[in-house]
């Protein structure tokens, strides 16, 4: 054999070595402290494609935050209880189901926050005029504003809210702002909204920054997905809006005629302190500056309130994805019904078995989400659970094109709501930081109920056998996509 032939043969037996070598790391490490399903999805890709996988792999393939994020967060949970201890305040009458103390308890573990009574909320269903409102509560501030949004972007209809905020630091007041930097960049009109925040003054950071030049660098696709307003920590909104217009002013968007629907609350009282802290805790991740004094400005509870609530925060710097414990907790004590609204929805196998079980219980299960969608292989993905969810028999409604239902929320029976920015996908339970609040309380629960049932006027509901004649092409890209959806 000549030396070419030689140099030839021992690269091939290298390669082959190489590639059985990284196969089997492969098995002994990717399994480890994630999901089965996750585990194979990630285990899937480097089989398949080996180098593109395992570059994928240790791009993306961990959740976990910079050693030193991880820290603060830690610190700021002990902050958290330090602050909010013995404000829970909540009459326990007998009214208040016996399932739910657990879930109190499981929540107040997981994210720190307790259940406080003598709230109030207002819900908004109209896109504009919940930025009308918030820009109303922006002009009334006095001593702060504290804004956050996954993305937020200056244009003809956010305009308003920005002249708010330039107007409360002209009046001395506090301002300041909190934007995801990857989803807000990806906005049309970044630059213009950066020029904007630094013309008006405020004091603002981005979320997660992807600057590695600058020293600022963790797994990219891991976001900040809350949205929260909060005035004088005496007033707070969140919800599943972003502070843009519904069209996101995208080109694709603006083609298809594609317009955001959304669900903000206002809330006022005690629980106004948790969401302000979640505020505080994502401040401190970003500047170190740790506002302890306006944290601990408590507002008294009001006496004629009966709505409590509880804050529960999630995210890559909690290990127990908080928000998912949460929602499967809440569904299997359901007794009656479950209504859920969710933009994304491709659950775990752990809140499919908890959702399909209570259906097979008997319950009264109902799942609202939209009839077109925005982004591809979520879209798919999605589809790919309809058989099982309606085998079960789960009544999925789809709200008619060109409208994205965008709001986030589940009823549990009339006792129990949850409404924030999560999405009932496993972007939001492993990838995303969100702000979920449970809230207990017939007269807000009725009040969802009547939103729901506007959703409900406004949507067609999909058959099993309808669903079961879509085309071969569908089943193909869906279940494609479904195999994507683990890869974390």
């Amino acid at each position: 054999m000549t030396d070419g032939g030689t140099l030839g043969l021992i690269v091939v037996i290298l390669a082959i070595i190489i590639d059985l070598g990284v196969r089997v790391i492969a098995l002994t490490v990717i399994p480890q402290n994630r999901k089965p399903q996750t585990a194979m999805a990630w285990l899937l890709a480097i089989f398949l494609l080996p180098y593109f996988g395992i570059i994928l792999f240790l791009l993306i393939g961990s959740t976990r935050l910079p050693r030193r994020r991880r820290e603060k967060q830690q610190e700021i949970n002990d902050y958290i209880l330090g602050v909010t201890e013995g404000i829970d305040r909540v009459s326990k009458d007998a009214g208040f189901p016996d399932w739910l103390d657990p879930i109190v308890e499981l929540n107040h573990s997981l994210g720190s926050m307790p259940l406080v009574g003598g709230n109030t909320a207002a819900l908004f269903t109209d896109y504009n005029e919940s930025i009308e409102v918030m820009t109303t509560a922006v002009g009334k501030a006095r001593k702060f504003v504290h804004a956050e949004f996954y993305i937020l972007s200056l244009d003809a209809t956010t305009r308003p809210f920005f002249a708010a905020l330039e107007e409360a630091v002209t009046r001395g007041v506090t301002v300041r702002v909190l934007l995801d930097h990857i989803a807000s960049s990806r906005s049309p009109g970044y630059r213009r909204t950066i020029r904007e925040l630094r013309r008006i003054g405020v004091s603002w950071h981005l979320m997660l920054p992807v600057q590695p030049l600058l020293g600022h660098y963790q797994r990219p696709d891991l976001r900040n997905h809350r949205k929260i307003l909060v005035i004088d920590g005496v007033t707070a909104f969140t919800g599943s809006q972003n502070m843009v217009d519904r069209s996101y002013n995208k080109r694709s968007n603006l083609r298809r005629g594609l317009k955001w629907k959304d669900l903000m609350v206002r809330f006022e009282g005690p629980i106004v302190a948790g969401v302000n802290a979640l505020f505080v805790t994502d401040w401190y991740s970003e500047t170190d500056e740790l506002l302890v004094t306006e944290a601990e400005d408590l507002p008294d509870p009001k006496p004629d309130t009966y709505l409590d609530a509880q804050v529960v925060p999630s995210g890559p710097g909690f290990e127990l994805e908080n928000n998912l414990r949460l929602f499967d907790s809440l569904l299997y004590s359901a007794q009656e019904r479950v209504i859920i609204t969710s933009p994304y929805f491709v659950p775990d196998d752990s809140m499919l078995y908890a959702i399909t079980g209570a259906a097979y219980r008997g319950l009264d299960v109902q799942l609202f989400v939209s009839e077109v969608g925005d982004q591809p292989v979520v879209f798919h993905a999605q589809r790919s659970y309809y058989e099982a969810l309606l085998r079960a028999g789960v009544r999925i409604w789809l709200y008619k094109t060109p409208t994205v239902l965008h709001a986030k929320h589940f009823t549990i029976d009339d006792e129990v709501a949850v409404i924030g920015s999560s999405n009932m996908d496993m972007r939001s339970f492993s990838l995303n930081f969100e702000i979920s609040v449970m809230v207990h309380g017939r007269g807000f629960v009725q009040r969802l109920r009547a939103v729901e049932q506007d959703y409900r006027e406004n949507s067609r509901e999909l058959l099993l056998d309808e669903w079961l004649e879509r085309s071969l092409r569908s089943k193909v890209l869906d279940n494609t996509a479904r195999l994507t959806a683990a890869v974390q």
